[in-house]
């Protein structure tokens, strides 16, 4: 079906976006999957294509546009040229790291650090998880000690974005210890020079490994009261208003990374021969190749409306929630379906296919498990 998302303006981004991805990550993608890192140097030359700061204003150096369809653009496009794990760690940068310095920072915050971000100067990381808490956030136990004008930050976190890469890191973590934890969360941003503050492994992850994701540790960090981002104690309720970008960015790149290996595997269907025919002649084949065709046509509908939504900011946490469970779970549909068309090949780890069926599993943990998101839209239905 044709898609009436996009106009001219977008689609002449996507055409630039492309170049950048042919020019500066296909090229690399290869040697950055041996090293399980991408080149820092990416950011800035991301940066330079005007790829980082598409929302953040104008006279910190973006483009001033809050527009998300600019960011799901670059989503549809690594996933097209099959460098979504190059790209993992920009979109982490662009998508939910620079709408909190945005939404939440001061104009002094973001004359300090908005610039850098959108030029690439500076890469950014949040820091949520921790080794015990996963997608409770209710019970992170890492915290900031308000003495005088200072915070002193103590704690560890885990499968962290750009962690390796990160300049500056905005970390949750508990601020108070009376009344429900959700009330005593906020957010500090962490600059990687700062005393205490450590980095672990580059963690060694089944797939997605040019997207580096770390272990960071925090010493008793010293920071300035005036890296606190928002209020303290309502960390909660800013991670919860920003989660549903955040998991909207998550069912695009679901899509799209399984669209591209659909579109592979049917043109497999199409040049692969057995029993002197095409596999795609076969009815079984038929079958599965239309069940995929249908179901991420489907899906492609719900999430451009979504698109649609949060555009007007009428997207709920409910509904992007649906989103992020719906396009993970049939991208792990797809690709297993994909790998079992390509037969041994789709095992092989130099067939797309199969490198993009371990690639995707992730999905369906990061930015809160599935499991997680039907839970938020049974209490939301329920109103518990």
């Amino acid at each position: 079906m044709k898609r009436t998302l996009f106009d001219d303006e977008h689609e002449m981004f996507r055409d630039s976006a492309r170049t950048f991805i042919g020019r500066e990550l296909t090229k690399n993608f290869e040697q950055w999957e041996h090293a399980g890192i991408i080149d820092k140097t990416v950011f800035t030359k991301a940066g330079a294509a005007g790829i980082l700061g598409v929302a953040v204003p104008e006279q910190f150096g973006g483009g001033g546009l809050s527009d998300f369809r600019f960011n799901a653009i670059f989503l549809e496009e690594v996933c097209r040229a099959g460098v979504m794990n190059a790209g993992l760690g920009i979109s982490n940068h662009a998508d939910v790291v620079v709408p909190y310095i945005i939404k939440y920072g001061t104009p002094e915050q973001q004359q300090r650090w908005l610039p850098g971000l959108a030029s690439g100067e500076l890469v950014g990381a949040i820091a949520m998880t921790e080794p015990n808490t996963g997608s409770d956030l209710a019970a992170i136990s890492s915290s900031a000690i308000r003495d005088g004008d200072s915070y002193v930050l103590t704690g560890n976190k885990v499968f962290i974005s750009n962690g390796i890469n990160a300049d500056i890191v905005i970390v949750v973590c508990r601020t108070g210890f009376e009344g429900p934890a959700q009330r005593n969360l906020s957010l500090l941003v962490v600059e990687a020079d700062s005393a205490g503050f450590s980095r672990g492994r580059n963690l060694d992850k089944v797939g997605q490994h040019s997207a580096d994701t770390a272990e960071l540790f925090f010493d008793n960090v010293v920071l300035p009261a005036d890296n606190l981002l928002g209020e303290e104690g309502r960390g909660f309720y800013q991670l919860m208003t920003m989660l549903p970008q955040e998991r909207l960015s998550i069912a695009v790149m679901a899509l799209a990374h399984a669209r591209a290996a659909f579109d592979e595997t049917l043109t497999y269907c199409k040049t692969r021969h057995a029993f002197g025919q095409p596999i795609g002649s076969f009815q079984n084949s038929r079958f599965q190749l239309a069940t995929m065709r249908t179901e991420l046509d489907v899906a492609q509908a719900f999430v451009d409306a979504q698109l649609t939504a949060h555009l007007t900011g009428e997207l709920t946490g409910e509904e992007s929630a649906q989103a992020k469970w719906w396009c993970t779970d049939l991208n792990s549909r797809v690709l297993h379906t994909c790998v079992q068309l390509h037969g041994a090949y789709g095992y092989m780890e130099e067939c797309a296919v199969g490198r993009a069926w371990r690639d995707g599993r992730a999905m369906a943990i990061y930015g809160g498990t599935n499991e997680i998101m039907k839970d938020i839209i049974g209490r939301r239905m329920l109103g518990v």
